[in-house]
């Protein structure tokens, strides 16, 4: 109420990073195989090859979607990014085998958050990989972004991306 009295107005997050989502390698997209994300048809990013399958939230938000197959996560950061985070390629076909899901869709979540598990030989196994995207799937409105990190990262820890909104 005050904010509308005294023409205060809120300060907008703008800029934000991504902390690691899994534990494991940050590779570069162009390196991904499947052209959709080594081309960023879907927007910019990383990949990582995880070492575990837990996936936690890389920033605090809302969750946009969880894919019924459980393999992929969206979610909204509080500067109006918005984020997928894909586990694996060709997971789809695996119809939510060897995911679990620890969220809903508009829930609130703050980095470190479990979002998903997975059995990661299940995946080694049955997919086309287990390298996981994480895009940014708005990154035509974004006014910057940058990767942080190629090697190592530890979920909930290591800054992987830095993006910007105006």
């Amino acid at each position: 109420m005050f904010k509308k009295l005294f023409g205060i107005k809120e300060e907008q997050v703008k800029t934000i990073q991504l902390l690691a989502p899994m534990t494991g390698k940050a590779v570069s997209l162009s390196s991904v195989p499947d052209p959709v994300f080594s081309e960023k048809m879907m927007g910019d990013g990383v990949a990582i090859e995880p070492s575990e399958g837990v996936v936690v939230s890389p920033v605090e938000g809302e969750i946009l979607q969880v894919f019924p197959t459980k393999h992929a996560v969206g979610i909204r950061a509080k500067n109006g990014a918005e984020l997928l985070i894909h586990i694996g390629l060709e997971t789809v076909s695996l119809k939510g085998e060897g995911f679990e899901t620890h969220v809903t869709q508009g829930d609130k979540v703050k980095e470190g958050d479990k979002l998903v598990t997975f059995d990661l030989s299940v995946i080694s196994e049955k997919a086309k990989s287990t390298v996981t995207p994480v895009i940014i799937t708005n990154t035509d409105q974004a006014a910057e972004l940058k990767v942080l990190t190629e090697g190592n990262v530890e979920k909930g820890i290591t800054p992987i991306l830095e993006v910007t909104f105006e």
